[in-house]
């Protein structure tokens, strides 16, 4: 009997579960039904905007009517936006609210680093000038010389780190670096290296940008060639500037069109003479400079040489700059090394635009890209700690070795700090 009862009491608690769990014992229980409030639909879109270029040959007036813009409108523009100075290809953004023809907000970026806003007022436009922040960011470069550094750089530098037209930058920032040491038309050879510490800028829209060399090392025909920025200039590994007396080449130039010699047909004459001096194709019009500090001796028409500027140096030396288009100097002028005198051209006898440039010792003809350029000045003494903290940190970057980042480089921290 005892059983049986247990058995009963079991049955009465599993039918209890089952009524408990079907939600109708020991009272019927009202089902909550969860409901999913809709996302109230976005507010409609109250202004309009929209991008117009500046054509060539186009004025300001003409692009700000095409936007509902009169000429009317433009008292007091012209001192913050000169509309005389506006360059074809500037983008104008242009706000304007649906309710009306007219925009209310445009922005034009004049410059790198410059904005102009212009808020549409009671009594015309409210102009404001706003400042565009570059971030200066440091990285490390590598690779080997095939045939041209600007080729290396540009193969082997990735379009993530420098677009193609900063490359080129890059290139001519090393040879500018370098323009004491290396000839990059003669020196370099097949798997030769370089190593380069760059800055590079980013600006908030997230343009990039070259911004400076900071350190680098090349391996060129079997020398090292360490360079460390500091105080303005470059020092190699002890200290000394790399800084001299003479540029290696006054002029950016495409190519060596004729070399020192002897005995060189001539192809304007059309017969072998003496060729007293280098020839560096160029563009005409490219900037020629100084080689060194001195005084000019000469500048005007002379002859086969046409343009011609002659500058004397001390120690008997002087430099003759010629066929030039534009003469930018005077006779008495005192120079200094890399200041500009005049632009390449093709006056007297040249065949094409060209710079013939001409190093003289005691008014002898030398070969000015085998001549010693003398030697640099050292950091100064008092510096020479600083300098010392500067090239460690900067030679670990070059190693590849990670930096903490209160170790940056002090050329990196004081870029930041202004922008």
């Amino acid at each position: 009997m005892p059983r049986v009862r247990i058995l009963v009491a079991v049955a009465i608690v599993a039918a209890a579960a089952m009524f408990s769990l079907s939600g109708n014992w020991p009272w019927p229980r009202v089902r909550e039904t969860v409901h999913i409030a809709e996302a109230p639909p976005p507010p409609p879109p109250t202004h309009v905007e929209s991008a117009d270029t500046l054509h060539s040959g186009e004025t300001l007036s003409e692009l700000l009517d095409r936007n509902g813009i009169m000429a009317a409108d433009l008292s007091g523009l012209a001192q913050t936006l000169d509309p005389r100075r506006l360059r074809a290809g500037l983008v104008f953004n242009f706000r304007k609210p649906i309710a009306d023809s007219i925009p209310d907000r445009m922005t034009v970026r004049t410059s790198p680093e410059q904005r102009v806003l212009m808020v549409r007022a009671a009594n015309g436009w409210d102009t404001e000038v706003e400042t565009i922040a570059w971030e200066p960011q440091v990285f490390t470069v590598s690779g080997t010389i095939n045939h041209s550094l600007y080729e290396a750089l540009d193969r082997q530098v990735s379009d993530s780190i420098l677009g193609g037209g900063a490359r080129e930058h890059l290139a001519w920032a090393l040879a500018e670096v370098y323009q004491w040491a290396v000839d990059f038309t003669r020196d370099t050879r097949t798997g030769d290296h370089f190593n380069v510490v760059m800055e590079r800028l980013v600006s908030e829209e997230g343009d990039v940008r070259f911004g400076r060399v900071l350190a680098s090392e090349l391996s060129i025909n079997g020398r090292d060639l360490p360079a460390y920025r500091f105080d303005g200039h470059f020092f190699d590994d002890e200290g000394n500037s790399l800084k001299r007396a003479f540029l290696r080449a006054p002029v950016e130039f495409r190519r060596i069109s004729s070399n020192f010699s002897r005995a060189r047909f001539h192809p304007v004459l059309g017969r072998t003479r003496k060729h007293e001096g280098t020839d560096y194709a160029a563009n005409t019009g490219t900037p020629v400079m100084a080689a060194g500090d001195g005084t000019v001796i000469r500048a005007g028409r002379n002859g086969g040489y046409g343009n011609m500027v002659e500058i004397r140096h001390r120690n008997g030396i002087t430099t003759r700059y010629a066929h030039l288009s534009r003469i930018q100097t005077r006779v008495g002028a005192r120079v200094t090394q890399g200041q500009q005198i005049g632009k390449v051209g093709s006056t007297g006898l040249a065949s094409g635009p060209h710079l013939h440039y001409e190093f003289r010792v005691n008014g002898v003809a030398k070969d000015s890209r085998r001549v010693e350029l003398g030697n640099g000045a050292p950091v100064e003494k008092s510096k020479r700690g600083a300098f010392e903290a500067e090239r460690e940190i900067l030679q670990r970057l070059l190693d590849g070795s990670p930096e903490p980042d209160s170790a940056q480089p002090a050329l990196v921290a004081q870029a930041a700090s202004r922008t």
